[in-house]
């Protein structure tokens, strides 16, 4: 029960990686408050409420600053506090090759994969500069320290979530705020369904990857809890991998 007591904070807690790791959170005695444009929060609300814990959501679109704003004090509203929080929320662009990508594609992916990610930062930092310190993991991805072909937008907004969170480490370490991101490989979710139904695809690529298989988001989420807990005090401005092996070759 590392977080009994605790409020966490995350983005994008409607499926996937956001529903295991609030999950995981709630188990652990965390104070859940989610922020998404998808009303299956409301499910993950509910499976948390259904095993005991507490969670609240709130609509939230992560382009909108102010929108953060209140997530935020709806968090505090609703518990009290904030000791951490995932900025997990995200989108993937179609796969081109750089010369296709529509300004729209390439809007939205900055929009929610990078400036998402900023603006979430700026509230909660305001936030922890206030209440003495707190942590922050951002979801980045393997396209963070490699490339694959047709994911130019992806990879760029993946680096930038990566080089952000080393940013923001560097600045705010001395008030006692610590940021990290993890880096996943494939993972099975509502968002990366249709690879996961795609023989050709998943032929391919567990063909590369060591592990021979994609991860469920239950295996990604201990790592986010760990990032958030006293047990990584030490730990900071990194990014951790975690792709089965995917990158080890």
């Amino acid at each position: 029960m590392r977080f009994q007591g605790k409020a966490v904070l995350i983005t994008g807690g409607a499926t996937g990686i956001g529903r295991a790791t609030a999950l995981a959170f709630a188990a652990e005695g965390a104070q859940v408050m989610i922020g998404d444009i998808d009303a299956r929060a409301e499910e993950t609300v509910q499976m948390i409420a259904s095993s005991g814990g507490r969670a609240a959501f709130r609509h939230t679109d992560v382009r909108d600053g102010a929108a953060l704003e209140a997530l935020v004090a709806a968090c505090l509203e609703n518990f009290g506090r904030m000791d951490c929080a995932f900025n997990n929320a995200g989108v993937l662009p179609p796969q081109r090759p750089i010369h296709e990508v529509t300004s729209d594609e390439l809007d939205l992916a900055i929009a929610v994969d990078f400036k998402g990610v900023f603006l979430a930062m700026q509230s909660e930092i305001r936030h922890f500069l206030k209440s003495g310190g707190g942590a922050i993991v951002n979801t980045a991805s393997v396209g963070a320290v490699i490339a694959d072909p047709n994911m130019s937008v992806y990879c760029a907004m993946k680096h930038a979530v990566a080089g952000l969170t080393k940013a923001a480490a560097v600045e705010y370490a001395r008030a006692n705020i610590r940021t990290n991101c993890i880096a996943p490989g494939f993972v099975v979710t509502p968002m990366t369904q249709h690879w996961a139904d795609s023989n050709a695809f998943t032929d391919m690529f567990f063909a590369q990857n060591i592990s021979g298989r994609a991860a469920q988001p239950a295996e990604i989420a201990p790592t986010v809890l760990h990032l958030c807990s006293d047990a990584a005090s030490f730990i900071n401005g990194a990014t951790f991998v975690i792709d089965g092996g995917q990158t080890a070759h």
